[in-house]
């Protein structure tokens, strides 16, 4: 993997970038945590207390999707 895509992200904060994807108005609840994370990394941006995914947030999302999936089949 790209070590510029290549992020140790929590359980949570995985959920949250995946969650980012959606509208704004069906954002889940999601943990101030996680997305500070997130944006500390750049892989999210909060406007107007509103989170929502940076265009290397999309990034890290797909290239860490396989490492995703490679969890749930352990």
């Amino acid at each position: 993997m790209n070590e510029e895509f290549d992020y140790d992200l929590t359980p949570s904060q995985w959920e949250a970038l995946k969650a980012l994807r959606t509208p704004a108005a069906k954002l889940p609840r999601l943990g101030r945590f996680a997305i500070d994370g997130l944006v500390a990394l750049g892989l999210a941006v909060v406007h107007d207390d509103m989170p929502a995914i940076t265009a290397k947030g999309r990034k890290v999302l797909i290239r860490g999707s396989s490492l995703l999936l490679q969890d749930l089949a352990a």
